[in-house]
């Protein structure tokens, strides 16, 4: 029979028995006193018996009605304690946080001092560039670089950081291939590119209208590493794109030079991905609102 009895009516009925009175029972559950009449008829009618007595002057409890009460009344006390609990704990910062994130210093940095400000969150953290769609499942944050438009994923994408990115080469290889001056000439040089990034072969620049464009590179080194990229652009082994801030004092001290054509790089973005908008856990919220107040990059 419970299946067919709705939460709501016995709230409405226990409200009804305790003051004895329509209207105090609706300012004290806060809806129309209609509601309240009507939630208890309701459950009158699927009881089969009459709960609370109602004339013109008063209400009183049937024995039924008493009954009801009694033997009802420690469930509601049990099942508003249980929600209650369930509440607070959803709003407390703890429990387990997954992240798959690039190994990076700065947000290395940002996870150890979250991890200090909130010690009832046990932290579990794995550690990849560019990872995959399948490989998301399974981790509350997961953070990733990406260039141009993001592909529609399911999960809500917070940018992190962005940074003006640039075409750069050594003046070894530009004395043995020559200096670039468009984009077809660039196409037929060596060049440096992600393993991840669409296949690491195209590079995304801006194109006309706020379109992303994409320009399939020729390239026999491959690595998921800025680090290594820009070693790599340092030895001559290809023109790289890389983000302006970590090769400005190679560009200063003339190791690398700066390859302008007629379209420029996209930035390099780093997107926090998680699942929904709504509810969201206060562990997430707590990292994200650290994160934004603790990254430097």
């Amino acid at each position: 029979m419970i299946e067919e009895i709705e939460i709501q009516w016995l709230r409405s009925f226990h409200a009804g028995y305790t003051c004895l009175s329509f209207k105090q029972a609706a300012a004290l559950l806060k809806i129309p006193t209609s509601n309240v009449s009507r939630h208890v008829v309701q459950l009158e009618e699927k009881m089969g018996t009459r709960l609370l007595q109602r004339t013109t002057r008063r209400m009183s409890p049937t024995e039924a009605g008493h009954q009801l009460y009694a033997s009802t009344s420690p469930l509601m006390i049990a099942l508003n304690d249980a929600l209650e609990d369930i509440s607070q704990h959803a709003q407390r910062v703890a429990g387990q946080l997954k992240v798959l994130m690039p190994d990076i210093p700065a947000l290395a940095d940002v996870l150890v001092t979250f991890s200090q400000a909130y010690p009832k969150v046990s932290i579990c953290c794995e550690t990849s560039l560019n990872p995959k769609e399948d490989l998301r499942n399974g981790f509350d944050l997961v953070f990733s670089f990406h260039r141009g438009t993001l592909e529609d994923s399911g999960w809500v994408a917070k940018e992190v950081a962005r940074w003006p990115s640039c075409i750069v080469g050594s003046p070894d290889l530009i004395a043995r291939c020559g200096l670039p001056a468009t984009m077809d000439d660039l196409r037929q040089m060596p060049c440096i590119t992600s393993l991840t990034a669409l296949n690491g072969m195209p590079w995304i620049f801006q194109g006309s209208k706020g379109r992303p464009q994409a320009m399939p590179v020729s390239s026999s080194f491959k690595a998921n590493s800025g680090n290594i990229a820009i070693r790599a652009a340092l030895a001559g082994l290809g023109f790289a794109i890389l983000a302006e801030a970590g090769c400005r004092e190679a560009l200063a001290a003339g190791q690398l030079e700066k390859i302008t054509l007629e379209a420029e790089p996209e930035d390099l973005v780093l997107y926090a991905f998680y699942a929904g908008r709504k509810h969201l856990p206060q562990k997430i919220h707590a990292f994200l609102t650290h994160l934004d107040s603790h990254l430097k990059l």
